[in-house]
């Protein structure tokens, strides 16, 4: 009896470990946005301290929301995933576990070594080699895990989002190693084994699929369980989630040198990441009608769901990041886009719109379940997130925008003798009351976090996970 009973229970413990993470990386990654946000208001905040400095606290703040934040986010929700629509336990107890403190490890080697000026300078990709060795052995363990555990299935069907979980594992995967192939130096500095365009072209082709796989695909992944089961209804279309899955992953890796217009980046190469990068509007609007389409016959539940309002608004700023992404690659409109804040609101409208929203509501969803309770502690304080959330978002975006074009329109306005109409510094001053809202648009996610963190500390303090194991343990050998 003992034995049947541990092949068919699933492994709920690393899941809540991720799970609680991703809440503590969430409100310390978005908290330390808030704060560079404030040093562009007030730049005395940069305490005048190397270490709390923008240029080193920015990519901490974009490796622990990207990494800590969305990683954990992954790392919690495929796993889940994966055993219940597999019907089985995850392969290896021991290698998820390793996956679990090995990737706590690298988030804590990044906070260490990104204020002290350690890095590589590769946006996304700042962590130094013997942290990207780790990472990449971290990576790996979790592809077995997955990867196993799918091979190990009791259903004949591979659900549609351990199709995009898989994608994006293998194609992190292939990413990272090749961006990040090095000559080590010292133990704290190494040099890229490519050098000039070639060094960018590579940079980009890891940076924009960083997004592409890390920060869709597997968020992809998430929606197409996630979705469906909060609002009790099938995937409006199957079909549809196979072309998505194989559209996405065919167009997506090509996009890259769209990051690299006006460079010494070749025209074709420029030309092609345009190219592509339009295209990529159709499998992105066809995964987010088909997740819109889900709700066909469920819309009144978003009047008294606040987790699915979470799934659905999330989808709202994908499909609007999906498309402001291929206009801003356009050439043209590019030339006035590129190296504003205009970059900075799109970034956010997907990583604020359309990650954090994803995974909060697919937390909301699961946390309960995996600590054996009916539902979150304060569904109330589930829905005043929810409106923090989606104003923050609203106002960093927007700001950004008109920041964005701001800067554009005076960085390209000329005197008629061909002077410069403005200077850099009167760009900026422009600029200064856009700073003021995209902090206090920050503070109000990160409001909405601190909510989310007290209402997860009073549902797991009232939750008995052992004693829910145990039940569970029973009904699955009763099945």
């Amino acid at each position: 009896m003992s034995t049947a009973i541990s092949q068919t229970a699933y492994n709920y413990k690393v899941v809540r470990q991720f799970a609680i993470m991703t809440v503590v990386w969430g409100v310390i990654g978005m908290a330390l946005g808030v704060l560079i946000a404030a040093q562009l208001v007030w730049p005395d905040l940069n305490l005048n301290l190397p270490w709390t400095s923008f240029g080193r606290l920015r990519p901490l703040h974009t490796n622990a929301v990207i990494f800590a934040f969305g990683g954990c986010a992954l790392f919690a929700t495929s796993y889940y995933v994966v055993q219940r629509t597999s019907h089985t336990r995850l392969i290896s107890d021991g290698l998820a576990a390793f996956t679990f403190w090995g990737w706590q490890a690298v988030i804590v080697l990044a906070v260490i070594s990104l204020p002290m000026g350690w890095t590589s300078s590769k946006e996304y990709a700042e962590l130094e080699w013997p942290i990207d060795i780790l990472i990449a052995v971290v990576w790996i363990t979790y592809a077995i895990v997955f990867f196993g555990t799918i091979v190990k299935r009791k259903t004949k069907h591979i659900y549609v989002g351990n199709w995009f979980y898989g994608g994006f594992i293998l194609t992190v995967a292939m990413l990272h190693i090749v961006n990040n192939l090095e000559i080590p130096v010292t133990w704290f500095k190494s040099y890229s084994i490519y050098a000039g365009a070639t060094d960018a072209m590579v940079q980009w082709w890891y940076g924009h699929n960083a997004v592409g796989f890390f920060l869709t695909a597997g968020f992809l992944g998430m929606m197409y369980y996630f979705v469906p089961k909060q609002a009790e209804r099938p995937i409006y279309s199957y079909r549809l989630s196979i072309v998505h899955f194989w559209a996405l992953i065919s167009v997506y890796i090509w996009a890259g040198p769209h990051h690299l217009h006006y460079t010494a980046l070749p025209d074709w190469a420029q030309s092609l990441g345009m190219v592509m990068s339009i295209i990529l509007l159709a499998p992105s609007w066809g995964g987010m009608i088909n997740g819109m389409m889900t709700l066909s016959g469920a819309w009144h539940k978003l009047r008294s769901d606040p987790i699915l309002r979470f799934l659905v608004v999330s989808l709202a700023f994908y499909g609007m990041s999906t498309f402001e992404g291929p206009m801003m690659s356009i050439k043209t409109v590019n030339a006035l886009s590129h190296y504003t804040d205009w970059t900075i609101g799109h970034v956010h409208a997907g990583a604020l719109g359309w990650v954090a929203m994803i995974s909060i509501g697919a937390l909301y969803h699961m946390i309960p379940k995996v600590y054996g309770r009916e539902q979150m502690h304060s569904i109330g304080l589930i829905n005043t997130h929810f409106w923090l959330a989606t104003i923050g978002t609203v106002l960093y975006i927007a700001s950004m925008w008109v920041n964005g074009i701001t800067q554009g329109l005076m960085w390209r306005a000329v005197n008629e003798d061909g002077t410069l109409t403005y200077s850099f510094v009167e760009a900026l001053e422009a600029s200064h009351p856009g700073f003021v809202i995209r902090a206090l648009g920050g503070a109000f996610f990160v409001a909405g976090m601190l909510l989310m963190a007290y209402n997860t500390w009073r549902t797991v303090r009232a939750a008995k996970p052992a004693e829910f194991d145990t039940a569970a343990k029973i009904v699955e050998v009763a099945h």
